[in-house]
Parts: structure tokens; sequence; C-alpha cells
């Protein structure tokens, strides 16, 4: 597995801002596709992304309309180190919860056999708490035990740091994943177990020179970085426009209405949104994702997945975001994928409940920040 590198560039530096490069690893609706294995995922599987939003659907998941690909289909993870002396991980940056957790050697699911585990016995900080934890993500999870030890993040030592160490990760979602484990960057009170996530100790530990962090993601395989304590101007063109969070759990803001071709197609009088670095899609209710892949004449095959014509990507329109009365357009060729030659598909998924989920698909167009002094969310046009 390749393991990135801290690379702190001299302006960053000055400004007294941590950079944490990641790496764009391929999703697993592709290595499901290279594989043949699409068709007999759908029929041995019923997904709903939602499942990782408890508190958003307190009904549960049961009104998912259509079985889908996506089984943590994040796509962005860095490198950290557990321990003394450090043990490296690849984790997903996930601003949709709030825990941090890797494998542990004492796990024997097929997952595990296949990424780095944390070996207790091999740091001389490590503190066991007794506590068990359990974490759903969709149709993935994990099952473990709450330790604690240093976690290095970048240039930043997080000292006495509670985190989970999988001891069980049921199913096969996890097994061909380039990332080991998931680092929450949610609000504390949407951690489970009530375990204090990493940010926040960064903040009490004064670790950070501003309360906030910001996110860029690339469509190459390099480039995207997370920055820890302040906000870096080269990624983003314009002034930042910024949103109040409307439920300090997820990062979930108020949004106004979709747009396509100067029609309301979903979101009708507002809607509820959540800004999830973790989530590679944009999600939404079956009623307003279907109105928005009719508007894009997308056609849904038999894998569940919406395809278009590949030579009609050029024409076709932007999908509008209204929130706080600015318009945040995101353009074809930024909301389709072409997996080969002919083969394209939209963007969009359905979930249960009436909450939007803005992933990667509108956070490669904008740059975010997101400010925990002021509870608030910050976009602007990325490069």
């Amino acid at each position: 597995m390749q393991l990135l590198v801290l690379l702190c560039t001299a302006s960053a530096l000055a400004q007294g801002l941590t950079r944490l490069p990641l790496e764009r690893g391929k999703k697993l609706r592709e290595i499901l596709r290279e594989k043949d294995l699409l068709c007999q995922f759908f029929q041995d599987h019923h997904y709903d992304i939602g499942t990782k939003f408890p508190h958003a659907f307190p009904n549960g998941t049961k009104m998912a309309v259509e079985p889908l690909l996506n089984t943590l289909d994040v796509e962005y993870y860095g490198t950290i180190s557990i321990g003394t002396p450090p043990q490296d991980f690849s984790v997903v940056f996930d601003t949709g919860s709030s825990n941090l957790w890797v494998p542990s050697v004492s796990c024997t699911s097929l997952a595990c056999q296949t990424h780095q585990v944390f070996d207790p016995s091999k740091s001389s900080t490590y503190k066991s708490t007794g506590q068990s934890l359990s974490i759903h993500y969709g149709t993935g999870e994990m099952e473990g035990t709450v330790g604690s030890d240093t976690v290095t993040v970048a240039s930043l030592v997080d000292t006495n740091q509670l985190f989970g160490l999988s001891t069980a990760e049921p199913g096969e979602f996890f097994v061909d994943v380039k990332f080991d484990g998931i680092l929450g960057l949610g609000f504390p009170n949407l951690a489970a177990d009530g375990i204090t996530p990493v940010f926040d100790n960064m903040v009490n530990e004064s670790l950070v020179q501003e309360n906030l962090f910001s996110v860029y993601l690339s469509h190459e395989a390099t480039g995207s970085v997370v920055i820890f304590g302040g906000v870096d101007e080269s990624y983003f063109t314009g002034s930042i426009s910024w949103i109040s969070v409307s439920y300090q759990g997820y990062w979930q803001i108020s949004m106004d209405s979709i747009i396509v071709n100067s029609q309301e197609v979903a979101c009708s009088g507002g809607c509820q949104a959540i800004i999830d670095t973790g989530t590679s899609l944009v999600a939404g209710p079956p009623l307003g994702i279907s109105s928005i892949q009719r508007a894009l004449r997308a056609r849904q095959d038999s894998n569940g997945e919406h395809s278009v014509n590949c030579s009609s990507i050029p024409a076709m329109p932007d999908v509008i975001f209204v929130i706080d009365g600015l318009q945040y357009p995101v353009s074809a060729w930024a909301y389709t994928e072409q997996h080969d030659p002919g083969s394209c598909t939209s963007s969009f998924q359905t979930t249960s409940g009436d909450l939007w989920i803005l992933g990667d698909v509108f956070l490669r167009v904008y740059y975010s920040i997101f400010d925990r002094a002021n509870n608030r969310v910050g976009l602007a046009k990325a490069v």
C-alpha cells in the first residue's frame, strides 16, 4: 500500500497552517465492476447510504427505493500515525462522522487481513479503557474496543486521543478499499460513546491557530489536501460564502432549492443538506433524485445506476444548488463519470428520508471550510 508523506510548502509554514495531502483511491464500485461482481452485489445487498446518518433518519432506512452500489464509497484518504513508536495508517477524513478507528491486531476479519493493523503491545504510550465500540456506515460496520494513544496527523501531535480498534469488520465492504480506517471530523455529539473527536482535541491542546479546517479535493490522483487550522487561498478563486450550520452533529446546512434548466426540480420550499467528504456522490430523497435524473435524461440500467450518453455530456445542463440565495452550479463534467469508452453514469443516488448529502461530486467544485468557532461552512469556487 502506498503511503503519503507530509508535504509542507514554505507559504503554508509561514501562515502557520498544517497541510495534509490526500490520495484519491479507486472507488469500490469500480473495483466490483472490474471484477464483474456488480450484478451479484445488487442481488445480495440492499444498500442505503442514509444508514450512515441515523440522527437524520429516525425512522430508519426502510424507505429506500432502490439498491445502491455505494458501500462506503469514499475516495480520499491520507496518512496518520498512532502510538510510540508510530504505526502508520491510511484513513478517510470524514466530515459525516466523528470517531477515529483503525483495524487492530486482534481482528480476524478478512478486511483486517488486507490492511494495516494496530498492535497495542508495540506502543509504549498505549492505554486500554476497557470500553467497547460499534459503528455502522451504511452496510459497512466495525466492532471493537477503545484505547488511548498519541495520534499524529501531519505535523500535529495529539496526545491521549481515544480511538477505536476494530476486532471485527463484518462483511466484505472494507476488504477491497485502500484505506485502513476512518477519522471523523464531525461535531462531538455525533461521536459514538461520547469520545472526543481528534479535531476537538487538537483545539483543546492548542495545536491549531484557528478553530477550523478546510478541504480541497482534486480530480487528480494526488493534490488533494485537508488543511487544519487555516485556509489556503491558492486553492480557490473569488470570495468565500458563509453558511450557518443548522445541526451541530453533521456539517448540516439549509438549502433553498435545486434547479436544472431554470426549473426547480427538487428541494422545493427548502430542505436540509449535509456537507460530507465521506460520500463520493450527491444523494437525496427518491422523488428529488428521480426528478433530477429525468431533467438530465439519465436512464436507469440493470445495475440500478443511471446512464447517460457520453457524447451528450458537453450539452447537458448544470445542476444548480441554491443555498442562502446563492447559486452553486455543478457542471455535467463534474456530475458524470466515464467508466470505459461509451459508458457514462450520472453521479446522483437516492437515500431514505428528506436529507440531501453533498459529497465529493459537489466538493470537487467548491473548496470547503469547516468553521467550528462560528458553526458555519464556507464555500468558494475551487481552482
